[in-house]
Formats: structure tokens, sequence, C-alpha cells
């Protein structure tokens, strides 16, 4: 049959679209929070599930992406060689999320005028637990926790920095024995396409997870916290745009890339990344959007899981703000020199988290535990609008980890940023069906939900 005769593919409705589910359970979730709180806060096992199942595939994706990616290099010295540029790009990108986060604490002050009484602060149950775990973490813990007592046990704990450690050794080790490896990483191969077609399977009850998430965090914090905090909610979302757009934009313009145009590739993710507060639900996603846009596999498997737990911006920027708001509203003076102090604690603390709901208010506890210069009670004070602002922590997260992937791309010599540009103009249709590079088509399949 001439193929001139096939009709072109018609292209999936708008409301069989993944993202248009997603933003529907999202909106619904809000109006059920609102109208019916009590029954709104009975509904966080719907969004809980869905963020174990993905949880339960992720481990498994960055370890076979990794290792296949890593095992699949024609010299080592090349994967050492990216591993450090991404580090470096990771630090600069910490240290400029942090220092934009005190600048605006110190030029908005959204914690004058509240002159509150360390001694006379309430630290609820919930809240004294996670201000311990803070407070039990050292500045080093980061570094001597990346080697794990069992090779299986960070799988069952969900521990990214230790997967990302055993994923590079296995990668090395297969990539190191040459020929004989080969057979190990075309199994490899196969058993992705397992785990990535269970990963597909999650991906449609994203709309139900993002429903049951954000009813329980209206139904159970209620809108009305944020009038009292209203100020601290605005900066830190406010800088967070200002990071995201015009400091990743400055990235992106020496990418050549239009960063507004990137975002909006990703816009499925996001949306699932704002109802369930976590980057972790869209890691699997990223990895599989950024290869095919034409960025590397090899540079996007070890960049993005690497990033996800070494280059959290978002939690950086909540780090520095939420301390000054802190030190503000309970009359602490904080000294320039001490202000840099806490910034250098906070380049490591920031460190090894993986996106999970809650990280940034521990490592908030740790950060201060570690120089004492602020009361623990203090934290309370940022508590009660924590939860809204996790969701903007972990779209900044996403943002700077996608940036990230291009730029060291770009340092390698391996960016098309005229073939990236061109792919964003044609707004390719975003697909829910993930595949392991191995066996994906050139085009992009559509994404059905209903």
């Amino acid at each position: 049959m001439d193929d001139t005769l096939v009709p072109p593919a018609r292209k999936t409705p708008w409301y069989r679209q993944l993202y248009t589910w997603v933003l529907l359970g999202i909106a619904l979730g809000v109006l059920v929070g609102w109208r019916w709180p009590g029954f709104a806060a009975s509904l966080e096992p719907l969004g809980q599930m869905f963020i174990n199942a993905l949880k339960m595939v992720i481990g498994p994706v960055v370890f076979l992406t990794i290792v296949r990616g890593i095992a699949g290099v024609d010299s080592l010295r090349k994967v050492g060689r990216v591993g450090v540029k991404a580090l470096v790009y990771f630090q600069i990108a910490t240290l400029a999320s942090l220092l934009l986060g005190m600048l605006a604490g110190n030029l908005f002050q959204p914690g004058a005028g509240v002159h509150a009484d360390p001694s006379k602060i309430h630290v609820s149950d919930s809240a004294g637990k996670l201000i311990q775990s803070g407070e039990h973490q050292s500045v080093w813990g980061v570094v001597t926790d990346i080697v794990p007592a069992s090779m299986l046990r960070p799988f069952a704990e969900g521990n990214m920095l230790q997967i990302v450690f055993i994923a590079i050794l296995v990668g090395i080790a297969i990539n190191a024995i040459g020929p004989v490896g080969k057979p190990i990483a075309d199994g490899l191969d196969k058993v992705s396409a397992v785990v990535f077609k269970v990963l597909n399977y999650v991906m449609y009850a994203a709309p139900v997870g993002a429903f049951g998430a954000m009813a329980y965090s209206i139904g159970t914090f209620g809108l009305d916290t944020l009038t009292g905090l209203g100020k601290l909610v605005a900066v830190f979302y406010g800088t967070a745009a200002v990071f995201v757009f015009v400091v990743l934009g400055a990235v992106g313009a020496y990418l050549r890339i239009n960063v507004a145009r990137l975002y909006g590739y990703f816009r499925e993710e996001f949306l699932v990344v704002l109802g369930t507060s976590s980057s972790d639900t869209v890691l699997p996603r990223i990895i599989h959007k950024l290869e095919m846009l034409g960025v590397p596999k090899d540079i996007v498997g070890l960049t993005v899981p690497t990033g996800y737990a070494f280059n959290m911006d978002g939690i950086a920027l909540y780090l520095s703000l939420a301390t000054i708001y802190i030190a503000q509203a309970t009359d602490a003076n904080l000294s320039i020199g001490m202000q840099l102090a806490l910034i250098g604690v906070m380049l490591l603390t920031s460190k090894g988290s993986t996106g999970v709901t809650g990280a940034g208010f521990v490592i908030l506890a740790a950060s201060l535990s570690v120089l004492g210069t602020l009361p623990a009670a203090g934290i309370m004070l940022v508590f009660a609008v924590d939860k809204f602002m996790s969701e903007c922590r972990a779209l900044t997260n996403v943002c700077g980890n996608i940036v990230a992937t291009m730029v060291v791309a770009r340092w390698e010599g391996r960016l098309d940023a005229a073939a990236i540009r061109q792919a964003l103009r044609q707004r390719p249709e975003p697909s829910a069906v993930i595949e392991p590079a191995a066996e994906r088509t050139a085009e992009p399949v559509s994404s059905e939900v209903a």
C-alpha cells in the first residue's frame, strides 16, 4: 500500500490527555477540602497510595537507568568527567538559590513585627518528631550515609543517595569486564522494559492521587492558615519564580534554549508534582522526556538521579528564607557573618534529600541545630504553612534538575540546542507511556487516560 495514502495520525483530544485529568483532580481536591474539610482529611490514603506505588518503582528505575547508561559508555573516564561536572554545577546552583533566599528574606523581612517568644511556642507531637529527626542529623551525615550496609536495604527504604551509589558501582563493574558484561547489560534492558511498563500502569492513577493529596492538605490545614503567614508564603513563591525564570532563564539563554517553552514541555510532570508535593513522583518521566528531546542517554541517566540527591534548589531556597524569617520573628540578631556561616552549613545539609514531602522541614531543623544560633522551637512558626510551600519546593527542584542536565550536556559538547529548540517549537504531544531507550520508537506515544 502506498504510504502517501495513509492518513496522518489524529492528535489525542484534550479530554483524553493525562495533564487534563490531573488538573481536574487538583481542582476537585481544593473544592472538596474547602467545602468538606472533615471528609477531605480522610482522603489522605488516596494520595499516599499513589506516592507509595511510584516509590515502589522509582528505586529500580533509577538503578537500571544509571547502570545501563554507564555500562553502555565506551570510556569510564567519560563517566567520571560527567559526574564531576554535574557536581560542580550542583554546588553553583545550590549556592545561588541559598543566596537568593537570604537576600529576599533580608529585603522583604517577612518575619518583622511577629515578636514571637520562643519559650511560649508549643511544639506539636508530629512536628516534634520531625525536629528530633533533623537534630540527630550531622553535617557530614550525607557523606557517611552514602555507603549502605546492605545492597537491598536502600531499595526497601527508598534511599536515593545509596541507590545511586550502588548503581554507579554496578555500572562501572559491568563496563570494566568488557564482553563478559554484555549479556548482563542485555538482560537489564529486558528487565527495564517490564519495570517501565509497571510505571505506565501506575501513572494512570495520577489524577486520583493528586485529588486525594490536595483534598487532604486543604481539609487538614485549611486555606485560612495562609492568612497569618501569607507574607512568608508570598515571598517564598515570588523568590522561587525569580529563581526559576530569571536565574535559570539566564542559564537557558547561555544554552540558547527558551526555558518557558522547556517548562511547557514538562507541564504534565509539573501538575503531578503540584498535586502530590513530591518531585520523586516524576523522576522516571523527567528522564524519559529529556531523552526524547535528544539529551544523551548516558548524561541524563547519571545527572538526573544524582541531581535528585545533590541539586535541591527549591529546598536550598526554602532553608535560607525560612531561617531569616525565624530569626526576624523571634527578634534574634543574625549578623552577615552568621548568615554566611549558615549558608556554608546548608550547602551540606541540603544534600541527600530525595524530594519527599516534609524533607525540607527536617533539613531546616538539622541546619539550625548545627550552629545553635536559633531556637529549635522557632521552627514551629513555619510548620503551619510548610505543606503549602512543599509544592513550590518540589517544582523548583524539578526545574533545576532539568536545566542542570542540559548544562552538563553542553559542557560535554553533546547538546544539540538547535534540535531541542525545533522540538519545543513543534510542541510535541507529551506521553504518559514511558519505555526504556532501547525499546523506544522515534516518535512519542500520545497520552490517554480515558
